[in-house]
Formats: structure tokens, C-alpha cells, sequence
């Protein structure tokens, strides 16, 4: 490996691959570094962290640290924490929500940025995007099953969740389990990692 974490960092934050493809021009949002023992797989930056750029710097995120037990300190924090999502540019709307992410970001870097990564004890895989990619033929046939079954993926060190956003509020509503069990078992888990 001839390059660097920060040199590859430098030109995933200089990429312009899918420029002509993003509404509203290309802003990479991620974060790594080669001590993190978390690493959070999420779908795109939403237009809030687009604007400023601080990944998972919106109401998802207040949601997605509590349910990891973490204080904003340790979460951006990339010698603990690296987040890398499967679009780092923000993809623009779609009729509810936001568009998907752009399907060339994930194969052109993840990879790379993986090979950085060693030191990742915990992936946390989060939506159906992240989970098609890292859990395959292993997931089940609805991210609802695919979550239920976190069981399975803990063991390989992959945690399958639905994403924080507020418009995933009636699936939480519909699914309690997942505040009452998954949820603590996932802050035991991280807080085991001594972040």
C-alpha cells in the first residue's frame, strides 16, 4: 500500500466522478482514521450536511448517537469513529426523501479506504443500501428481517440497522423491539470498544 490514509482521504475529497450527476455539486463528506474501531456504513449525506459538511450533522445523527451511547466528542472523533457512507456526496431529492446513493462511490473507494481501516472491530451497517453491499446473499428478505436477525451479524463483527431519520419514526413506532433490545445490546457493544 503506497498510499496514505490522509493522501487518500485528500482525493476523496477532490473527487468529481459523479459531478455532473449531483444536483448540487459534489462535497464528499467522510471521516477516517487508521486507529477507528467503529466504522458506520450509512446511505448519503442528507442537504443539511451537505451545507456543512459534518457527516451525520443533522436530526438522523442526534438519533443515531444516542442509540450508540456516544457524546459528539467521541463520535467525531476519527481516530475512534470513521464514517464512511455509500455516497459521500449528497444525491438531491426524490419525491419522499432523498435520492439514492450514487451507485459509483462505494466500489471506486470503499475498498481503499478499508484496507486503511484495520484497527474496525465494529461495523454498523445502516439502511438497505450498506446492507446489500456488505451482508449480500446473507440478508434476509426485508431490512425488518434483516435487523431482527442483528443476532446473526454480531459475530462477524456487522450490525445491521434501519437509518435514524425522523420519517423512520412509524417503523420504530410499529417496531418496539428494537428500542427495548437491540438498542441497549448495541450500546454495550460500543461501550466495550472503549471508545
Amino acid at each position: 500500500m503506497t498510499q496514505t490514509l490522509p493522501q487518500l482521504l485528500e482525493e476523496i475529497r477532490a473527487c468529481r466522478h459523479c459531478a455532473a450527476d449531483l444536483p448540487c455539486g459534489p462535497r464528499p463528506v467522510l471521516q477516517a482514521g487508521r486507529s477507528a474501531r467503529l466504522c458506520i456504513v450509512g446511505q448519503a449525506p442528507g442537504r443539511k450536511v451537505h451545507e456543512s459538511g459534518i457527516p451525520w450533522g443533522d436530526a438522523s445523527g442526534e438519533r443515531l448517537r444516542d442509540w450508540l451511547g456516544l457524546a459528539s466528542a467521541q463520535f467525531y472523533d476519527p481516530r475512534k469513529v470513521a464514517i464512511v457512507p455509500m455516497g459521500f456526496c449528497y444525491p438531491g431529492k426524490a419525491g419522499s426523501g432523498d435520492q439514492a446513493p450514487r451507485p459509483e462511490c462505494a466500489p471506486l473507494w470503499h475498498g481503499k479506504l478499508h484496507a486503511h481501516l484495520r484497527q474496525v472491530e465494529l461495523t454498523l451497517l445502516i439502511g438497505q443500501y450498506a446492507q446489500a453491499r456488505y451482508l449480500g446473499d446473507r440478508r434476509k428478505a426485508t431490512l425488518s428481517d434483516t435487523v431482527k436477525a442483528w443476532r446473526e451479524y454480531l459475530p462477524q463483527g456487522q450490525l445491521p440497522l434501519p437509518h435514524p431519520s425522523p420519517r423512520n419514526q412509524p417503523w420504530l413506532a410499529k417496531n418496539r423491539w428494537f428500542e427495548a433490545e437491540l438498542v441497549p445490546a448495541l450500546r454495550d457493544t460500543v461501550r466495550a470498544l472503549d471508545l
